[in-house]
């Protein structure tokens, strides 16, 4: 049967659940952090989104409201986390089904850029890029400057916006 990729329900919060703590190695951090992003004003429904086989949720990816201020002033952009895959369906593409979706509905909402934190080898395949050298910067995690990156969906906003990214309180909690 071919797998869905669709915006996540209520009622898939359970499996979604499972499926974050099998992929993250038996940890409750990244569900309990989704718990927490679906509960605050970061939290866009459209953008939640779940890769289903046969009424199965095999992978979930959250892209909420972050923002990137510099000097006084604040724009709006996304950030990707988690995204996560069951462990006994990696390497079959659904991560990249995913965050294709993902970007392209983002795209269509008219938001400027994605940022995220993550493999170097793995996202620059979906235009992800290191961010710091965009003039953006991250200093409420101390990452190396390869996994923090930034996907462009609109034509010129990386000229546009620079500064530090901020990721929602929920992050930090």
């Amino acid at each position: 049967m071919k797998m869905n990729i669709r915006t996540e329900t209520a009622a898939d919060y359970e499996q979604v659940a499972k499926v974050l703590f099998h992929a993250f190695g038996d940890r409750e951090d990244e569900s309990e952090l989704v718990k927490k992003i679906r509960k605050s004003a970061t939290f866009v429904p459209e953008l939640s989104l779940v890769a289903e086989r046969d009424h199965e949720i095999l992978g979930h990816i959250l892209l909420s409201k972050a923002e990137v201020v510099d000097e006084g002033s604040s724009h709006e952009v996304i950030a990707l986390a988690p995204l996560a895959v069951s462990p006994d369906h990696q390497k079959q593409g659904i991560g990249r089904r995913l965050i294709q979706e993902g970007l392209e509905r983002c795209q269509k909402l008219g938001l400027d850029l994605v940022l995220l934190i993550g493999h170097p080898e793995y996202y620059p395949k979906f235009g992800f890029k290191p961010a710091r050298p965009y003039g953006l910067e991250l200093k409420q995690f101390d990452v190396p400057d390869d996994v923090f990156m930034v996907c462009e969906l609109q034509d010129g906003a990386l000229n546009r916006i620079k500064g530090e990214l901020r990721y929602p309180r929920v992050f930090l909690e």
